[in-house]
Parts: structure tokens; sequence; C-alpha cells
């Protein structure tokens, strides 16, 4: 992995480093796109799509308004492949690890 985070650095990184994955994470929040719906790259099966991080009020469960980092992920499956509820599944656990991510170690 060192390997190819290096080479994406260096503008090294070719399509044959990144082929036969089985799923991918597109991050255009990196470059100021809040939200977008990304497209299953063959032979993918799921892609997820990362937007940026925005500074939100929102107001708590004590009707107190607070202000919040919200980021938008947007996740593409094949269903043929993976079911939309082992999607949603997947999305829920992926949004308790961001939220609380020192449960992820039990």
């Amino acid at each position: 992995m060192k390997g190819l985070i290096n080479k994406a650095r260096e503008d090294h990184l070719a399509p044959a480093d990144y082929q036969n994955s089985t799923f991918t994470i597109s991050n255009l929040g990196s470059f100021g796109i809040e939200e977008f719906s990304a497209i299953i790259n063959p032979p993918n099966s799921a892609i997820l799509a990362v937007g940026k991080a925005v500074r939100v009020p929102r107001v708590n469960d004590k009707d107190e308004i607070t202000i919040n980092s919200m980021m938008t992920l947007t996740l593409s499956c094949d269903h043929r492949v993976i079911d939309g509820a082992v999607g949603a599944s997947f999305m829920t656990d992926l949004k308790n690890m961001l939220e609380f991510p020192i449960q992820s170690l039990y």
C-alpha cells in the first residue's frame, strides 16, 4: 500500500497498479465537491463517493444549536453482487465508525 501511495504522490500511478480491485473509494471532497454519485469501475462491485466536510448548524438532543462538521458519503453498489440492504448495513457501520472511532476497537 505504501508503494501505491508513493506512486500516486509522484504521479507515477498506472491503471495496471489499481486494476482487479473489488471496491473503490473516490474522494472529490479534497477538490471542494460537497456531494456526488460515483460510477462503479468494472470489475468492482461498489464505489464509495466521499464529499467535502462542511460546517453546519445542528440542533442537539438538548435543543441547543451547535456547529458540526458534516460529510456526505454515497455508496453505489452493483446489485448483482451486493444487495442494497447489505450496502445500507455497511454505510451504517461506516457512519458509526467515523462518528465514534473508539468503538472500532471493540
